[in-house]
């Protein structure tokens, strides 16, 4: 597995998160965050509250992490960003 990431990658990565529905999102899980109901992804908050994502068949994991991507891939790529721009000078 190729483990460097060209900018061509970072741009690509950028776009699909920008064009995702803003955060933050939370993972509800039935049973551990909420009696009744099912699982599902909370789209941002507030006056900003999207529509949910209802999840059927993910794993409690697989759940968390792709709410937590929403957040996470914004906050890596711009940490790759600032790591390369320190290497550059």
């Amino acid at each position: 597995m190729k483990t460097s990431l060209s900018e061509l990658e970072l741009q690509e990565m950028e776009t699909r998160a920008a064009a995702a529905q803003p955060g933050p999102w939370k993972s509800w899980v039935e049973g551990r965050d909420f009696d009744g109901g099912s699982n599902f992804i909370q789209i941002g908050s507030g006056a900003e509250r999207g529509e949910d994502i209802e999840m059927s068949g993910a794993t409690v994991p697989d759940q968390d992490f792709i709410a937590a991507a929403r957040q996470d891939v914004p906050r890596l790529i711009a940490e790759v960003r600032r790591l390369r721009a320190l290497r550059i000078k």
